[in-house]
């Protein structure tokens, strides 16, 4: 036994140092090669998420069975999960994408494989068993997950282990969604928060090798099949505008409601955690028994308001209930996203308006399946804070191109209005309210502060005909260490204090102008619409205080200087220049 380790142990040595050596060479072609199996790995396990979830709910309510069940199942069922998840599974909770941001940012991207079974077991009985939750926001995690656990177990670096994080995000929602291209554009605006991210290539590729296995395996047919709508008469764009106050109002309101219950059930003490979720389970229970419609996340019933299938009232009472149930039960606990939902509350506020504004102008509006599609986004939108996203999934879901103008009409009214209401990101506060302070994402990138802000007239600027004994002489009582050089062309460079001492005790250069010495090639400066973080990161790289600002069209014109002092008294750092 002992001769078989030592041998087993030799052959494993030199493996390892191959691979790792492998690694070192060609780890861009392991990357990409690593891309393509996790495309193919979570499309396969999205798609047995998906038939098991659907499977395993036909098993718990066969046609024709007791209505007893749609009492005493969900409150079993979230009894059992609530257990799972406390005892074995803690990081399972939850949507999905709040942990995955959480293992991006917080965690060096390490989502182990305990969580990624606990989540793919938990979400699946949660959902077959009548948890109005959705899936997406699961699988999310799921597809990070193997992700991160592959690239951990292939000794990738840990920047490469959390490159892997999004792509595998992508993944998961190009499968669970059917909507790679909209996996894409969510990954990139909510998960890594920017849309020139460097993982942008990784990202389509695993999405779309994802959505191809999605394709093999259960066809290519969208979520929802639906008639061809189109835009009736021009005034139906206030009626858009008006379904986008309403989406706003109600995706407010969604949102207020989750993280005011949220919050009031993590202030029980710790180990009241795992018999939390069936308040969820009890509220779906005695509204599932009276109104069927209420259980699962009910793509089903969102195909029927599509389709015009659906009676006002029965819209207006799942509106309400819906909301009531979704809140409760993520807010208790269980295991579930937030995406289809959002979808489902839209569906049913848009049949609503649809439905009162073709009943008073009956020749002049669409039917109330088309404001259901845009209610969708406009929900999705409102509520998960990716307008674009919104407006591409809903648009791949359905294949229907005739509503898009009115759907970015919509959406831009609901998220404008939204984030009035509930200023902070569902899931940036729902990550605050387990500990985790995420980054601020990209789209935010617009509310900080610019150079045109704290940028200075340029009064100190030294002319490139002078010398350095000239120049030192002049700024002998500057306040500043460096200044621009200029000709009567405009800026030709900057110049620091120690470069002009350095050039006044060189013997050989003193007589040399400043012209000549900053050359005339690049040299630092900022623009005006420059951020000022940009600018206190060029400071440190160049190792000036000033800086020039010139001008986009001509980098030779100045426009004005910003300093060290100018823009840390910006951010509250050291006194304000007077």
């Amino acid at each position: 036994m002992a001769m078989a380790e030592m041998w087993e142990k030799r052959i494993r040595q030199p493996v390892a140092r191959r691979w790792r050596a492998l690694l070192n060479d060609r780890e861009d072609q392991v990357f990409l090669i690593l891309t393509l199996l996790i495309g193919a790995v979570v499309g396969l396990v999205v798609v047995a998420f998906i038939v098991l979830t659907e499977r395993f709910g036909a098993q718990l309510y066969p046609a024709g069975g007791a209505g007893l069940r749609r009492l005493f199942v969900p409150i079993a069922g979230s009894l059992g999960m609530g257990y799972l998840l406390f005892k074995y599974f803690p990081e399972a909770r939850g949507s999905g994408v709040p942990q995955t941001k959480a293992a991006l940012y917080a965690r060096g991207g390490r989502i182990t494989l305990s969580t990624v079974f606990g989540k793919f077991f938990c979400t699946s009985a949660t959902l077959a068993s009548g948890i109005p939750l959705g899936r997406e926001g699961p699988a999310v995690q799921v597809g990070a997950g193997i992700a991160s656990v592959l690239g951990r177990t292939l000794g990738l670096r840990p920047d490469k282990v959390k490159a892997l994080v999004p792509v595998g995000a992508a993944a998961a929602v190009a499968a669970a969604f059917n909507t790679p291209l909209a996996a894409v554009l969510f990954t990139l605006e909510e998960v890594v928060g920017d849309l020139h991210a460097p993982v942008l290539g990784s990202v389509v590729l695993a999405s779309a090798t994802s959505w191809a296995m999605l394709r093999l395996l259960l066809g290519n047919d969208p979520l929802f099949k639906v008639p061809q709508y189109q835009l009736v008469h021009p005034g139906e764009f206030l009626l858009y505008v008006v379904l986008g106050v309403a989406g706003g109002l109600v995706s407010a309101a969604f949102s207020r409601l989750l993280l005011y219950v949220r919050a009031h059930f993590l202030k029980f003490p710790r180990e009241t955690q795992w018999y939390q979720p069936v308040a969820g389970g009890l509220i779906v229970g005695v509204m599932g028994w009276f109104v069927p419609q209420v259980m699962g996340v009910g793509y089903k019933y969102v195909g029927d308001v599509l389709n015009g299938d659906m009676a006002l009232k029965l819209m207006l009472l799942l509106l309400v209930i819906k909301l009531v149930a979704v809140a409760t039960s993520y807010a208790s606990g269980n295991a579930g996203g937030i995406f289809g939902p959002s979808l489902f509350l839209g569906a049913m506020l848009g049949g609503i308006v649809g439905s009162a504004a073709h009943h008073a102008f009956p020749g002049y509006t669409a039917t109330p399946g088309a404001y259901a599609l845009v209610g969708m986004g406009t929900t999705f939108a409102g509520v998960i804070r990716a307008p674009m996203t919104s407006v591409v999934m809903i648009f791949e879901i359905t294949r229907d191109y005739a509503v898009i103008v009115p759907l970015m009409i919509s959406n831009l009214v609901s998220y404008f209005i939204a984030s009035r209401l509930q200023r902070e990101p569902i899931y940036e506060v729902l990550a605050q309210q387990e500990g985790i302070h995420l980054p601020r994402a990209a789209r935010a990138a617009g509310e900080r502060p610019r150079v045109s802000e704290v940028m200075r007239v340029a009064t100190e600027v030294l002319d490139a005909k002078m010398r350095a004994s000239e120049a030192l002489e002049r700024v002998a009582m500057s306040g500043f260490q460096a200044w621009p050089v200029a000709d009567e062309g405009g800026v030709l460079g900057v110049v620091s204090l120690e470069q002009l001492k350095q050039l006044a005790d060189d013997r050989e250069r003193a007589a040399k102008t400043l012209g000549s010495v900053v050359g005339s090639g690049e040299f630092p400066h900022v623009h005006a619409d420059h951020r000022l973080d940009a600018a206190l990161e060029r400071m440190g790289s160049t190792h000036l205080d000033v800086l020039p600002v010139v001008g986009r069209a001509n980098v030779r014109q100045l426009e004005g200087v910003v300093t060290l002092a100018d823009v840390l008294a910006s951010y509250g750092v050291g006194p304000k220049p007077g």
